[in-house]
């Protein structure tokens, strides 16, 4: 049984790891009270960190990706076991940074997780089908206007193939901001979060 009333699972960037997300945890706990986070370190090393894919050669190859759906998969259900989600999935959201942001939405994209949110910063959504069994997950994407690691037409064009599968997306570009989580980004994505999993 969950000691939480809700979890919220960051999946970090490429290279990073799951402590650089923590301090985004501690400005959201206050407003989002009895809630679990977990910041899961991504399961490939990577030079710098972690990452949740090769990015060797093409670093977005939609064949990479699929290729690493597996053990991100094993590791998000180990997390969402632990926590005592495993009949909540409802109750669980998934906020991706880059490269995790990709991972997320692959994810749910795909069919293979429904949760009651998710938030990407800075994604992308791969090339592939979309599956309606996760149409009830409400997805906002966050980008921005300045991004010259991922542009921000990646998020513009993950919308529309969303929101044209029947999925309910927001979608905030924002002026000025580069590859980054700006403040008004985190708070629009605890807003987002407060609404969807509250």
């Amino acid at each position: 049984m969950a000691s939480h009333d809700q979890l919220v699972i960051f999946l970090h960037g490429m290279g990073a790891s799951s402590a650089q997300l923590m301090p985004l945890a501690s400005s959201w706990r206050p407003q989002l009270p009895n809630t679990r986070f977990v910041a899961p370190d991504a399961p490939m090393h990577h030079r710098y960190g972690h990452e949740w894919f090769s990015t060797e050669g093409n670093p977005l190859d939609p064949a990479r990706i699929r290729t690493a759906r597996e053990a991100s998969d094993a590791l998000i259900s180990d997390v969402v076991r632990r926590e005592g989600f495993a009949e909540a999935h409802e109750r669980v959201a998934f906020v991706g940074v880059s490269q995790g942001a990709i991972v997320a939405l692959d994810a749910v994209a795909s069919g293979r997780w429904s949760v009651g949110a998710l938030v990407a910063f800075s994604g992308l959504l791969p090339p592939q089908p979309v599956s309606p069994l996760s149409m009830n997950t409400p997805i906002l994407l966050i980008h921005g206007e300045n991004d010259t690691t991922i542009p921000p037409l990646a998020s513009r064009l993950a919308a529309a193939q969303l929101g044209t599968a029947g999925f309910k997306v927001e979608l905030d570009v924002e002026r000025g901001t580069g590859h980054t989580i700006s403040r008004a980004g985190a708070q629009k994505a605890l807003s987002f979060l407060k609404k969807n999993l509250l």
